[in-house]
């Protein structure tokens, strides 16, 4: 009796592992859903928004698709290798990978190419290398990191305060000394993110992040462009040849794309009336040309982006897995919406590309990258993680 008992309770488990094989499985599938039409859509506004660009800069209308096609099969690549790295391999080398990024913001505040009053990139030979980018995953890599280390003394407020200011904090000097005040946001909101998820107690993590947004608010204000991008927020009519221009620009592309659009191909304001129009307003040309239902679209891919990857991080293996998903999966959705709302009005202009979709050269690598950690997080089992001994809690 107590044999086939056992034999039961033996099949309901087995049983049990299946189902949840199945639904990590099924969540992978779900998250390559929105990311693939999001490439698909991105080419296509790619192809329509950088052709103006492309003849006046370069003789070829084609040439920034071009480049986004080699972009794209380099992210592909890059989603690969990723996918077959099992995540908890950067738990180990967060910090060399923390380091690396450091170095490389460095650099680039000495040998990096100044353009718009900001230097942010590296040139290497045709390549463009914007450090920044790195730097994203690397921070979210190593707090998601020092959080699980450190989990059965985040009640007290050093443990939790000083690694997670210092982490913050060396990159967030870098970033604003180029100056790049949009990307140390997005690293920012990703931070708080982690630091929610983590057993951090809450008094210290919102009182920490109220002491971000009041550091973030009078940055804000600091410097007289910064200043003009609020102004320009608040009212773009005030000065729509100048500070005004892209807000007032984008929210007339907007505009005359209607509820489906003037069609593909057919925009207006590429024809130099909308700057950036292929890197940080595509969405303005994506509404332009295919109207409200475009826009919506681009919208709901990205609700389901944040979605599905939201239950990847409920369901990780372990509090490494966990913290990390969570970091992504808030990086790349509160880019989304800084994006988006910079270019319907409701947000300031910060000057980030929208994912997967803006031109951008490595910026494209890092997030598919991104994204193949994501797809290992959700097919990673809790079983394996107990074989090999890899989740080690502090």
């Amino acid at each position: 009796m107590t044999g086939r008992v056992t034999s039961i309770q033996r099949a309901r488990s087995r049983a049990r592992a299946d189902a949840a094989t199945q639904s990590r499985e099924r969540h992978a599938v779900l998250l390559l859903v929105p990311v693939a039409m999001l490439l698909i859509v991105g080419l296509g506004a790619m192809l329509s928004a950088s052709s103006v660009v492309g003849i006046r800069e370069w003789g070829d209308h084609l040439w920034y698709f071009k480049k986004q096609l080699m972009w794209v099969g380099l992210g592909l690549a890059a989603f690969v290798v990723a996918v077959r790295i099992p995540y908890r391999a950067y738990r180990p080398i967060a910090l060399l990978l923390y380091l690396l990024s450091v170095a490389a913001l460095v650099a680039t505040l000495f040998i990096g190419d100044e353009r718009g009053g900001a230097q942010r990139w590296i040139e290497v030979g045709p390549v463009t290398i914007q450090a920044a980018e790195f730097a994203k995953f690397a921070t979210v890599a190593l707090l998601a990191a020092v959080l699980t280390k450190k989990e059965r003394w985040l009640s007290h407020l050093p443990h939790f305060v000083w690694p997670v200011s210092i982490i913050l904090g060396v990159v967030g000097v870098l970033l604003l000394a180029q100056p790049d005040f949009g990307t140390f946001l997005l690293i920012t909101a990703a931070a708080f993110a982690v630091m929610m998820a983590s057993a951090a107690p809450l008094r210290y993590v919102f009182g920490l992040w109220a002491l971000g947004v009041a550091m973030a608010t009078a940055l804000a204000v600091a410097l007289p462009y910064r200043r003009d991008r609020i102004t320009s927020f608040l009212d773009p009519m005030a000065d729509p040849l100048n500070t005004g221009h892209q807000a007032v620009q984008s929210l007339v592309a907007l505009g005359t794309g209607g509820w489906f659009g003037v069609g593909l191909g057919a925009s207006r304001a590429r024809w130099s009336f909308l700057p950036n129009a292929h890197t940080d307003f595509i969405f303005s040309i994506i509404g332009e040309e295919t109207g409200l239902a475009g826009s919506m679209l681009v919208v709901v891919l990205f609700v389901m982006f944040a979605v599905v990857g939201t239950r990847i991080a409920l369901q990780a293996p372990d509090k490494f897995g966990r913290l990390l998903a969570t970091g992504i999966v808030a990086w790349l959705t509160f880019q989304a919406l800084v994006n988006i709302g910079g270019v319907v009005g409701v947000l300031p202009i910060t000057g980030v590309p929208l994912p997967f979709v803006s031109a951008g050269g490595n910026a494209m690598v890092v997030n598919l990258a991104a994204v193949g950690v994501l797809v290992n997080i959700a097919r990673s089992s809790p079983g394996r993680a107990e074989a090999t001994g890899a989740d080690v809690r502090a």
